[in-house]
């Protein structure tokens, strides 16, 4: 029998100069356009979600004491994406998705559960400091793998797996660093609440992203960049009904007046936070939304990986947040279960529908 030949080895720098040709070859594929717009969209997710988390922060820092008002300015941006859906119908051809009554009333439920979602957050911003209220709101991705896997049969792989325990490590090094990044004026309750909200919030976060694809899978059937929109516009104007509701109840509206005379910076500092906290967390969405279709979930995630450092050391210099040794474990402990998510998502084979 003739010998078998071995294969050539591959060495480090062919397989760079390899990427660096797919690379260029999937840049001429597309028109300028594209990466104009998708250079645009990530830096949306890069400067505007971080931005919307500092100025919770800020918010809280500088007299404010609501929850409602913050959960709330996070869906009063909503227009703000209708304002970009409707061209769509025009540029695409298309018309809207026809409402009947098994999607209305999933958007009602997925706009109830995103306003019940941003309410918890505005707790945990109350009593956390960003960069330990981020690294936190990552842990979203654990339960976003998991409702995946349970609800829409997602795939799952090692490297997925892989991930979603070395994140809830980084989480357990946060929660036995407790004591080191407190602020003075909060005790010790107000504090584990703020750390269980987090978490909670994160859970439910998980859960809407998971029921947000059994809508496109089971009711919807089709995916495109403008019944995406749709779905966030019309669950976006559920959660504002839901969260105005809970502020006229709670009469914050009224309080807003009286808050805004004792904010530090006084009463023009205290509508512009509201104002960017509302327009910064909408353009943040719609980066993230832009991302997916312009590129795939694999960037999306990196995006939302690097934001996450970007948000704690942002949150260091300008908010002057303490930062232990600890907390730079967790921070790179869950840089590493992302970017071990990632590469475990860009394995993973994926159905041609």
């Amino acid at each position: 029998m003739d010998e078998v030949s071995p294969m050539p080895s591959v060495s480090l720098w062919d397989r760079i100069s390899n990427s660096k040709t797919l690379a260029w070859e999937s840049y001429k594929r597309k028109p300028i356009s594209h990466w104009i717009l998708l250079v645009l969209s990530s830096a949306a997710m890069l400067v505007a979600f971080p931005a919307s988390s500092l100025l919770s922060r800020v918010y809280y820092a500088n007299g404010g004491t609501s929850k409602w008002i913050i959960s709330w300015v996070a869906v009063a941006g909503w227009p703000l994406t209708a304002l970009i859906l409707l061209p769509t119908y025009f540029v695409f051809k298309t018309f809207p998705t026809r409402l009947d009554l098994k999607l209305t009333l999933a958007y009602i439920v997925l706009g109830f559960l995103s306003a019940a979602d941003n309410l918890m957050y505005a707790y945990a911003y109350a009593y956390l400091p960003a960069s330990t209220a981020a690294l936190l709101a990552s842990s979203s991705l654990v339960f976003s793998t998991l409702f995946g896997y349970f609800l829409v049969k997602n795939k799952l792989n090692a490297a997925m797996i892989n991930a979603v325990v070395i994140i809830t490590a980084a989480m357990t090094i946060i929660a036995l660093d407790s004591d080191s990044d407190r602020y003075g004026n909060i005790t010790d309750r107000q504090y584990i609440m703020g750390f269980v909200w987090d978490i909670l919030g994160s859970a439910l976060h998980g859960l809407i992203f998971a029921l947000s694809e059994l809508v496109f899978v089971k009711l919807v059937g089709r995916r495109s960049f403008h019944v995406v929109l749709e779905q966030q516009v019309m669950v976006s104007l559920f959660a504002f009904a839901f969260t105005t509701i809970g502020v006229v109840v709670s009469k914050d509206f009224q309080g807003m007046k009286s808050e805004a005379k004792t904010f530090k910076g006084g009463v023009a500092s205290y509508y512009l936070v509201l104002i960017w906290g509302a327009i910064t967390f909408q353009l943040g969405v719609l980066g993230g939304t832009a991302v997916l279709f312009l590129a795939s979930t694999v960037l999306a995630g990196i995006l939302n990986a690097i934001r996450v450092p970007i948000t704690s050391i942002a949150a260091v210099i300008l908010l002057h947040d303490p930062m232990s040794g600890f907390k730079i474990l967790s921070l790179i402990v869950t840089f590493w279960g992302f970017g071990s998510y990632i590469y475990g998502n860009s394995s993973t084979p994926k159905d041609s529908s």
